[in-house]
C-alpha cells in the first residue's frame, strides 16, 4: 500500500527528477524510434509466447486508458498546498499524459511486430519503469492534497501499471534464459560438427635449396672494327732476254 505524504512534508522529498527527465525524453522521442530489426529466417514464435505477450499488452493498454481518464479529472488548482507543489505536479501529469499518448503506444507496437525481441522488450520495460516512478509521485501528492476518490483511482492505476511491469520483467527473464539455452545448443552442435570432420594430414613440400654449379660462360671473339688490308703478292723480277 502506498503511503500518503503528510501535508507538511516538502515536495522535494518525493520528487525524482532523473526519472522525470527520462519520462519526458521517452515521451518526445519514443514514437520516432525505428522498430527493432527482425532477423530474416528466424524461428517462428510459439503460440503460447504470443498469447502471453498479448495478455500483458492488453492489460497495459487498458491501464493506460484508465490512467489518462483519471489524470484528466484531477483539479490540482483546488489542492490546499503551495503554488510550487501545484506547478510541479501539473508538470508531472503532463509528462505522463504525453508518454501514454505517444511513446507508450509506439513501443507497444514495436514489440507486437517482434514479440520475442529482447531489445524491444527492454525498451518497454524501461518506459514503464520511468512511468511508474513519476506516477507514484503524483499519487502521493493526490493522497496528501487531493480528494480521496482521486487518490484511490490513481492508486488503482498505479497498481495496474506495476502489474504489467512485473509481468514484463518475468517475460524478459524467461526470454533471456531461452536465448541463452539456444546459444548453448548451437555451440554444442558446432563443436560436434567440427569434431566429425576428418582432418587431412598436412602435405609435405620438399624444397631443394642446393643450386647446381654454374658453367663458365665462353667469351665470343670480338670482331675488330678496323678494316683489314690485304697485301698483294710480290711480282718476281723478269730476266733480260
Amino acid at each position: 500500500m502506498l503511503l500518503c505524504r503528510p501535508t507538511n512534508m516538502p515536495r522535494s522529498a518525493t520528487q525524482k527528477p532523473s526519472h522525470l527527465l527520462l519520462l519526458v525524453f521517452l515521451a518526445t522521442t519514443g514514437f520516432a524510434q525505428a522498430p527493432a530489426d527482425q532477423a530474416s529466417g528466424s524461428a517462428p514464435v510459439s503460440y503460447s509466447s504470443v498469447t502471453q505477450l498479448n495478455d500483458v499488452l492488453a492489460g497495459l493498454e487498458q491501464a493506460s486508458q484508465t490512467t489518462q481518464v483519471d489524470l484528466a479529472k484531477l483539479r490540482i488548482e483546488r489542492w490546499k498546498t503551495d503554488a510550487a507543489t501545484k506547478k510541479q505536479t501539473d508538470a508531472d501529469v503532463q509528462s505522463i499524459q504525453r508518454n501514454l499518448e505517444n511513446a507508450l503506444p509506439a513501443v507497444i507496437s514495436e514489440l507486437r511486430s517482434s514479440p520475442e525481441n529482447l531489445t524491444a522488450t527492454f525498451k518497454l520495460y524501461r518506459n514503464l519503469d520511468a512511468l511508474y516512478d513519476v506516477l507514484t509521485s503524483v499519487v502521493e501528492s493526490a493522497g496528501a492534497f487531493g480528494s480521496k476518490d482521486d487518490f484511490q483511482s490513481l492508486q488503482n492505476d498505479l497498481n495496474a501499471i506495476e502489474k504489467s511491469r512485473r509481468a514484463l520483467a518475468d517475460r524478459m527473464d524467461a526470454l533471456s534464459t531461452a536465448k541463452e539455452n539456444e546459444l548453448g545448443q548451437l555451440r554444442t552442435q558446432l563443436r560436434n560438427m567440427q569434431a566429425a570432420v576428418p582432418v587431412a594430414p598436412p602435405k609435405k613440400v620438399v624444397v631443394d635449396d642446393t643450386e647446381p654449379p654454374k658453367k663458365p660462360s665462353k667469351k665470343k671473339p670480338t670482331k675488330s672494327s678496323k678494316p683489314t688490308t690485304t697485301t698483294p703478292p710480290a711480282t718476281p723480277p723478269q730476266s733480260p732476254q
